[in-house]
C-alpha cells in the first residue's frame, strides 16, 4: 500500500512540474477543449462509476456535462456540437428528468434554457417553466434534515446548489418574472442557513457529515463544495451586479474563493477531503475543475484580484490538463459519491468532463486577456 501510495505521488509531481512550467496559451485550451468534448461524445453511451449501463441523457450526470458542454459549443468553430446537445432535448421532448421536486432532476434545465437563448423556440422551455411553476405554488413542506420523509424535495445536500438553482436563476433572467428569483433566493438561504460552516466558510455535504471527522478533520467533500462554488459563477452571470440578490451570493462567493486558493495542494488540485490533504493525496479532477472554473470566472468578472488568484487558475489548469490522455479522456474523476474517496488515473466520467469545460471556456477567456 504504502508503495502504491509512494508512485501516485511521485507521478502527481513528475506531472505538476511539468505542467506548471508552461503558460496557457488560448489555441491552446481550445485544442485540448475540442479533444475532451470529442472523445465524451464519442463514448456518450459508455457506462461509468460501475453501472452496468450508461446514464439516462437526462441524469444530472449528463445534465452536468450539457452545462460544460454548452459553453464549449459557444466557442467550438463547429456548429456540431449545438446540433448534438438540440438533438438530445429534442429526443425527449425538452422534459425535465423523472422526479418532479428533486433537484438532480432540474440540472439538465440549465441546457434547455441555455439553447432557448440561441433558437428561440418556445417549445425548449415550456415544460421546465410549467414545472417550476407547479413547485413553486405546490411548494414543499419538508424538513432540511437529512433522511426526514421526503427531504430530497428540497435542496439539504450542498450538490442540489449546483443543479436546480441556475435553472431557476435563468428562468427569472429570461422571463423577467421576479417569482422565479424569489423562490430560488427562500430556498438557497435556507440552505446555505443549514449547511454552510461560517468558520471554514465550506459546506457540509449534508447534515449527516456535521459531527463526523476523518482523521481528526472536519468533513468537506471537494466536489460537494465544487458543486456550490460552480453554482454561483452560473448563479451571478444571470443576475444584475447590482441587485441585492447578486451581493448575497457575492459574500458566500468571495469567502469561498478565499478559503480555496488557501487550501489548494502544491500540485495544483484540491484534496477529496479539502481539510484532509495528508490523507487524500490522489488528485481529483471533477471539483478541482468546478474550483478554476469558478476562480477564472471571478477574475474575468473583475471580482477577484487578478495578481492574487491567477496563480491559483494556472497551476490548477496545468493540472488539469497533465491529466487528459492522449486520446481526450480526462482521468482522476472520483466515481458518484458523497464524501472523500478514491480516483484512478484512468477512470471519468461525464460530470468531470462538463466541469473541465467549464474551466476552460473561463480559462481560455483568462488567457486572452494576457
Amino acid at each position: 500500500m504504502k508503495t502504491l501510495q509512494c508512485i501516485i505521488t511521485t507521478y502527481i509531481l513528475v506531472i505538476s512540474s511539468i505542467s506548471q512550467a508552461q503558460d496557457i496559451q488560448p489555441k491552446e485550451v481550445k485544442e485540448i477543449m475540442q479533444k475532451v468534448a470529442d472523445w465524451q461524445i464519442d463514448h456518450f453511451q459508455d457506462s461509468f462509476s460501475g453501472y452496468n449501463r450508461p446514464h439516462h441523457p437526462l441524469d444530472w450526470t449528463n445534465g452536468a456535462l450539457y452545462v460544460g458542454m454548452v459553453k464549449w459549443a459557444a466557442m467550438a468553430d463547429d456548429n456540431k456540437y449545438y446540433d448534438w446537445l438540440k438533438d438530445i432535448g429534442e429526443k425527449h421532448d425538452w422534459q425535465l428528468h423523472r422526479r418532479r421536486y428533486h433537484a438532480d432532476d432540474h440540472t439538465v434545465g440549465q441546457l434547455y434554457l441555455d439553447l432557448y437563448r440561441k433558437y428561440k423556440d418556445e417549445d425548449m422551455i415550456k415544460p421546465t417553466r410549467q414545472q417550476f411553476d407547479f413547485i413553486m405554488y405546490h411548494p414543499s413542506k419538508s424538513l432540511l434534515n437529512w433522511r426526514t420523509p421526503y427531504h430530497q424535495d428540497r435542496w439539504n445536500w450542498c450538490d442540489a446548489l449546483f443543479m436546480s438553482p441556475p435553472v431557476w436563476a435563468k428562468l427569472y433572467n429570461i422571463t423577467g418574472e421576479k417569482k422565479y428569483l424569489d423562490f430560488m433566493m427562500d430556498e438557497y438561504k435556507a440552505t446555505t442557513d443549514f449547511l454552510f460552516d461560517k468558520k471554514e466558510n465550506l459546506y457540509y455535504r449534508d447534515e449527516s457529515f456535521m459531527d463526523k471527522l476523518d482523521n481528526g478533520t472536519k468533513i468537506f467533500w471537494a466536489r460537494g463544495n465544487g458543486w456550490v462554488f460552480a453554482g454561483l459563477a452560473n448563479i451571478m452571470t444571470e443576475l444584475d451586479p447590482k441587485s441585492k440578490e447578486y451581493r448575497y451570493f457575492l459574500g458566500i462567493y468571495k469567502k469561498m474563493a478565499k478559503k480555496l486558493i488557501e487550501i489548494q495542494t502544491p500540485e495544483g488540485h484540491w484534496s477529496m477531503s479539502l481539510l484532509g490533504q495528508e490523507y487524500y493525496p490522489t488528485p481529483e479532477t471533477s471539483g478541482s475543475s468546478f474550483y478554476i472554473f469558478g476562480l477564472a470566472w471571478g477574475i474575468n468578472q473583475g471580482i477577484l484580484d487578478r495578481a492574487l488568484y491567477e496563480p491559483s487558475v494556472k497551476k490548477g489548469w496545468n493540472a488539469m490538463v497533465g491529466h487528459v490522455t492522449d486520446e481526450g479522456m480526462l482521468g482522476f474523476v472520483q466515481p458518484i459519491g458523497a464524501a472523500p474517496g478514491k480516483a484512478w488515473v484512468d477512470k471519468t466520467e461525464v460530470y468531470g468532463t462538463g466541469a473541465f469545460l467549464s474551466a476552460g471556456s473561463e480559462v481560455y477567456k483568462l488567457a486572452l486577456g494576457e
